[in-house]
């Protein structure tokens, strides 16, 4: 996962008021600031995406995209269904920025769909979409999977080195912002886990007089014997107060 801190990514940028360079570090900060008010992953992302809109010259259209072995490609905030389209061929013929170069390369760049050589039938399947040009930007990379900011324009040859430059940034922050809603969708997930169990174990504690121990022990025998996840054999006990078919 990218490690880069907001401060000494905004520093490199500060400046005299009024500069460009100060005006670009205000805006990093108030997109810093501005992603602790939002609530669950899509949020986040969603945000991230129009911000990137916004700041990045070129840019007409973004998502985030989430490879998984190489090969399954999510599409998250698609800001239209043209991002959507494209991941969608992307993972129909398995070739494509996000497929290939993206797990090697910081940046990939295409100026012109139409004359790009490295991806021929994605090239032209994505040009006959709508897009004429696009910017992906890495995000993370962990074993096999990928997460990558994609921008879009149907225009060739829009993004330029100044594209490159505040896409890395805002890149930075999204990073960062994806892996901290991870983390916070995990927690949730633990919490919630954790109350199902909780109620469940209560169910049997209370109907056959039995210790929380012993009540977890029978929880784990039926999803050791059904092949039935522990939370799910939970939720179905807390839920209607039996255990799955053939418990």
């Amino acid at each position: 996962m990218m490690s880069i801190s907001h401060e000494n990514r905004d520093r490199e940028f500060e400046d005299t008021p009024g500069s460009v360079h100060g005006d670009l570090a205000e805006q990093m900060r108030d997109l810093a600031r501005s992603l602790h008010t939002k609530d669950g992953q899509e949020a986040v992302l969603a945000h991230m995406v129009r911000a990137a809109i916004e700041m990045i010259p070129g840019a007409e259209e973004a998502s985030i995209s989430v490879v998984t072995g190489r090969s399954k490609i999510e599409s998250h905030a698609a800001s239209d269904d043209l991002p959507r389209l494209i991941d969608a061929l992307q993972e129909s013929l398995q070739q494509g920025p996000c497929i290939e170069s993206a797990f090697d390369h910081t940046t990939v760049l295409v100026t012109d769909l139409r004359k790009e050589k490295r991806w021929p039938e994605f090239s032209r399947g994505a040009a006959d979409l709508g897009a004429a040009s696009m910017l992906s930007f890495q995000l993370f990379v962990e074993g096999d999977n990928l997460g990558a900011l994609n921008l879009l324009s149907r225009s060739p040859d829009v993004f330029d080195e100044e594209s490159e430059h505040i896409g890395l940034l805002v890149a930075a922050h999204a990073a960062m912002a994806f892996s901290d809603t991870q983390k916070i969708d995990q927690l949730h997930d633990a919490l919630a886990s954790r109350d199902l169990i909780g109620q469940a174990k209560g169910i049997l504690m209370e109907r056959y007089k039995i210790t929380a121990q012993q009540a977890f022990i029978v929880l784990s025998k039926v999803s050791s014997t059904t092949n039935v996840r522990l939370t799910t054999v939970a939720e179905r006990l807390a839920a209607t107060g039996d255990f799955p078919s053939g418990a």
